[in-house]
């Protein structure tokens, strides 16, 4: 009963990451309905309509270890769900694209607190041995949301002529209502009843409930890992010296995961596609592709992550991301086939999928001590959504077909984005420590001396 109620509470944390995927992803099926509505000019269109919940991800997440830490993991969870909901039912019936703007911002805040609690809360509740791949159903449920959506929007087309892009956003209101109905079952984590809260009896209830042998011995190991973090006698500031080595960490793997050019693959594959070849009636078939080969893969990265480990799945992901990335380099610079060029961007996809994909909130969310974990977790999740921002932001100026400055043939970008990938590989074979089956208590001694 126990091992079914921590699998049940992490369920229903990492459903944050099914909306957070949903949301990101849903958009798509809106852009042109709104620009033939609202006739906006490009500029506004593009940092407002499509970019609003980007900038709002970036604050959520920037903002999210705060409220995480005053107020705990389950309020923080639930408040995520009310914000979606807002989110989708408000751009759903919005009368004016400021108002759209403004409520897709705050679905975005939802997305970006999202990504620094819901790990945070799962890695807290899980025991050492389950932590990889429970922390890893967010990433599945991210992959598993933006699948949906694109089944989702491809279904609701026509349903409401041409409004029908308000039903495809307003339907993201039901899993929101039903995550945060459901996130009200849950406990608080009992590592932040220890270590903010002080509240003992309540950790220990909350250990007994997912399945701890000896709770008292437990909260024993937290308090004295917390004692070893304290012994430091440096202010208590996520920037202070003593956590140098898991900030450089926590960057790193954030940075390198938006330097894969995943973001840049995901958000502009039609107009990659289309320059090899592939015309956009095929669109909707190669999106739906890319997208089940990513759940594929995620489900198999998660089924890995706690027999093979962190660092094994960062190299194996490297090493695809290399051979996947500079296949398709030379497909562009070449005029390779579509078949080839289709074969060579999957491969990237699963690699992603098994390796950074599957590690990353995972191993951001371990890393750091307990009496900072979510303010550590907000820091590696803000650099992950900078850099995407900043990649999806500049991606026009490279690769637009008149005006880019590789517009004529991207495969220089390709070229960059395999170069970054050796760089990654180099980095974990010579800076990452193992994190598998190790104790957050026992990984604080470890990282931290």
């Amino acid at each position: 009963m126990a091992k079914n109620n921590l699998f049940r509470y992490s369920i229903v944390a990492a459903l944050a990451g099914f909306i957070f995927g949903f949301d990101t992803v849903v958009i798509s099926g809106a852009n042109e309905p709104i620009k033939n509505l609202w006739h906006t000019s490009p500029l506004f269109h593009g940092m407002f309509i499509m970019s609003m919940a980007l900038w709002g991800t970036v604050a959520g997440a920037l903002l999210g270890g705060i409220p995480a830490e005053r107020f705990g993991r389950k309020k923080t969870l639930f408040w995520i769900g009310v914000l979606f909901a807002v989110s989708a039912l408000g751009t759903a019936v919005a009368p004016n694209p400021y108002v759209f703007s403004f409520l897709r911002f705050v679905g975005g805040l939802g997305i970006g607190v999202s990504s620094v609690v819901a790990p945070t809360y799962i890695s807290e509740i899980s025991t050492a041995k389950t932590r990889g791949r429970l922390t890893a159903m967010y990433q599945f449920n991210i992959v598993l949301g933006i699948l949906i959506a694109f089944v989702s929007n491809y279904l609701l087309q026509g349903v409401g002529g041409s409004q029908d892009w308000r039903w495809m956003l307003g339907v993201l209101a039901i899993p929101s209502l039903i995550y945060t109905f459901m996130v009200v079952t849950v406990p608080e984590s009992p590592r932040w009843l220890i270590s903010i809260k002080n509240d003992l009896p309540a950790a220990k209830k909350v250990l007994s409930q997912i399945g701890v042998n000896n709770p008292d011995e437990e909260v024993n190991n937290i308090i004295a890992a917390n004692a070893v973090v304290e012994s430091h006698h440096v202010a208590e500031t996520i920037f202070s010296s003593k956590y140098k080595r898991v900030l450089w960490l926590a960057f790193f793997v954030a940075f390198f995961n938006q330097l894969s050019g995943i973001n840049f693959i995901l958000y502009y594959a039609p107009e990659i596609l289309s320059r090899i070849g592939l015309g956009a009636a095929e669109s909707l078939a190669n999106s739906i592709a890319i997208g089940g080969t990513n759940l594929i893969f995620t489900f198999v990265g998660l089924y890995l992550i706690d027999r093979l480990g962190r660092r094994t799945l960062l190299i194996i992901g490297s090493i695809g991301y290399v051979l996947s990335l500079s296949m398709v380099a030379i497909a562009f610079k070449t005029g390779g086939s579509p078949t080839f060029l289709m074969t060579f961007l999957l491969i990237f996809i699963a690699s992603h999928a098994v390796g950074q994909g599957a590690v990353i909130w995972v191993f951001i969310a371990e890393i750091f001590p307990n009496k900072v974990r979510a303010l550590g977790q907000s820091f590696g999740a803000s650099t992950h959504w900078v850099f995407a921002a900043i990649i999806t932001l500049l991606t026009p100026v490279f690769l637009d077909k008149d005006h880019g400055i590789f517009g004529k043939n991207p495969w220089p970008i390709f070229v960059f984005f395999a170069f970054m990938m050796v760089l990654q590989l180099i980095w974990v074979l010579t800076r990452v420590p193992e994190t598998k089956g190790v104790s957050l208590e026992d990984l604080e001694k470890k990282l931290l001396l």
